[in-house]
């Protein structure tokens, strides 16, 4: 089989989960504080939306980087589940936890990171969203990863046997 000891996973399988925790890390900066950010993503809506009051784009502004929240910790969650899955097939409840008690430690580590942003503030609130994006992605995963069924409904039946059919009549 392999001579590398069970539990152990070669460094390559966690790049991508270091990466995307960097990139956590570069979004809870101030530059991308809902000030700065709002300087981008108002006047689009306000162009989308031109029927919306200021309220309104504003609720649709914070709704945009909560979605965030839950979208980068997703990732990072799903992310993290490959390196601890370490190229190993399925889904066990144990590497689903480990990956969900990762993604909430990090969650509460950024909320802390931006308590000392200038223009940040942390919140409870955010650590939850965080760790709803992190939930979703392990359901996510695990409907992947235990029910290929519905799945192979999308390819092609029999399409091995009828390239071969196909081969032995030439």
């Amino acid at each position: 089989m392999s001579d590398r000891r069970h539990g152990t996973a070669p460094l390559g399988y966690w790049f991508p989960a270091i990466f995307v925790a960097i990139l956590i890390s570069v979004f809870s900066t101030q530059y991308f504080a809902a000030e700065r950010t709002g300087g981008v993503i108002l006047p689009v809506l306000h162009w989308l939306f031109t029927w919306a009051t200021h309220r309104m784009l504003h609720l649709f502004h914070s709704g945009i980087r909560k979605a965030a929240h839950v979208t980068e910790f997703g990732i990072f969650s799903i992310t993290v589940f490959r390196g601890i899955r370490a190229g190993r097939s399925g889904w066990k409840f144990n590497w689903a936890f480990a990956t969900l008690v990762i993604a909430v430690l990090y969650a509460a580590l950024d909320e802390w990171h931006q308590s000392f942003v200038l223009l940040r503030h942390a919140t409870p609130r955010d650590v939850a969203i965080d760790a709803f994006g992190a939930l979703l992605a392990q359901c996510f995963v695990w409907g992947y990863a235990t029910r290929r069924g519905p799945f192979m409904a999308f390819l092609p039946r029999n399409a091995g046997s009828a390239k071969k059919l196909e081969e032995m009549s030439r």
